[in-house]
């Protein structure tokens, strides 16, 4: 069991999204991901601990997505539906934070650091859509920002359980704390 302070703690979900969670995942599906997400941010949101919402999208152009040259580029299959950047249904409280990226990564050029750090946040939980994509490159960030990592991975998947087993076992403990949402204990 891991205790966090709920008034220095949040839950930071990535791209819970109806393009994405719909998408073929492994290990778990998005439908069980969103579930588990929602237990979580409940849980979080009755011990006053902030729950942050990130999602992806870009302007109707793309002008605002990152352009650089790469030999494998990602678009979801069959393209970018009207309603992709839309979170889940029933996932958003009124209370809750909402922050759009435009990269993998949820600090570059947005404002959640600040966000956090207003709050006085000192550790961050972690789940969502893709572990070794969104869920990493913002688990990498948060702790080279110096905040304390925690990753839930029962509440995050991606598109090979390969990936997921990589990210989980060889990344994530050298970025912070590994476990699951149910071991998460938040403290008044």
């Amino acid at each position: 069991m891991i205790s966090l302070p709920a008034g220095r703690t949040a839950l930071v979900l990535i791209d819970l999204q109806k393009g994405i969670t719909g998408l073929p995942l492994a290990p778990t599906p998005g439908t069980a991901i969103v579930e588990r997400s929602k237990e979580l941010a409940a849980r979080f949101r009755a011990a006053g601990a902030p729950v942050i919402l990130v999602n992806v999208a870009f302007a109707p152009d793309f002008a605002d997505a990152v352009h650089a040259v790469v030999d494998r580029s990602f678009s979801p299959p069959g393209g970018f539906a009207p309603d992709w950047a839309e979170l889940v249904d029933g996932l958003a409280e009124p209370t809750d934070l909402r922050v759009t990226k435009r990269q993998w990564g949820a600090f570059y050029g947005t404002d959640l650091d600040l966000q956090l750090r207003r709050r006085g946040i000192s550790t961050i939980v972690l789940g969502g859509i893709a572990t070794n994509l969104g869920v990493e490159s913002t688990a990498r960030a948060a702790h080279e920002h110096g905040y304390n990592v925690v990753l839930a991975t029962d509440v995050m998947s991606t598109f090979t359980e390969e990936m997921q087993r990589f990210a989980c076992e060889e990344i994530f403990p050298r970025l912070g704390r590994v476990t699951t949402s149910d071991a998460i204990a938040l403290d008044a």
